[in-house]
């Protein structure tokens, strides 16, 4: 699809759906920045997609999911305890939760094996787009790695000149913080990003909620002894 920017109709998703359906990259809306979005079951769209954004193979990209059954359908242990109370109260929202993955190539293909990064958007054409798909896709930032996110369609796309595939123009986002990340592949659970969620927001329903050492492009591993199952 020529690059180009259309507005979140049926036709510009339509459009939006063509280029994910053949491998392409996207720009489309999310509750907080602009998102590159890629079908992650294609390792030829995942490589493009690193190329645009400045990212080696080995630092994770997160799935942004349009319901939370299409989201917890990729994962071990969907109706663990934390897990329900955390995507009851916060989701749809910006929380990410890294959870164990059933399908460990897929999480492997986007960057840590042990672990796959969802969220449920509260974003209304990112949701329709994603529904439409029917598999969750890529959500991170459209912006290359180390310059600040987008929160306007036109911007995001003039940091890729013409090599994206479609741009889904939803208006502003909100901005603010990147979504808070909490890691639940083991106990207790590991704050590993501050975001719009603050710290004591999940301790309200999950209080044993820890937080991590900081920001990593790799979450932080956990060690390689077997986790305790969240």
């Amino acid at each position: 699809m020529e690059r180009k920017r259309v507005m979140g109709s049926r036709a510009g998703i339509k459009e939006a759906l063509s280029a994910l359906r053949r491998g392409g990259v996207i720009v489309y809306p999310t509750e907080t920045f602009y998102a590159l979005g890629a079908d992650p079951r294609k390792r030829s769209a995942l490589k493009k997609l690193r190329r645009l954004k400045g990212r080696g193979s080995s630092k994770p990209l997160l799935l942004i999911a349009s319901s939370r059954r299409q989201a917890l359908s990729l994962v071990q242990a969907p109706h663990s305890r934390r897990l329900r109370a955390l995507t009851r109260r916060f989701w749809p929202g910006p929380l990410t939760l890294i959870l164990p993955p059933k399908n460990s190539g897929l999480s492997r293909s986007l960057g840590r094996s042990d672990g796959l990064a969802l969220r449920l958007t509260s974003q209304p054409l990112a949701r329709r787009l994603i529904r439409s798909f029917g598999f969750p896709i890529t959500g991170t930032s459209a912006n290359p790695t180390g310059c600040a996110p987008a929160r306007r369609a036109a911007r995001a796309a003039g940091s890729f000149r013409s090599d994206l595939d479609g741009i889904l123009d939803g208006g502003h986002t909100h901005g603010g913080k990147a979504s808070t990340l909490v890691d639940l592949t083991g106990s207790p659970p590991i704050l590993r990003r501050a975001g719009p969620i603050s710290l004591s927001a999940l301790r309200s329903v999950v209080p044993d909620v820890t937080p991590g050492s900081g920001h990593s492009p790799r979450w932080h591993r956990r060690a390689s002894r077997r986790p305790k199952r969240a």
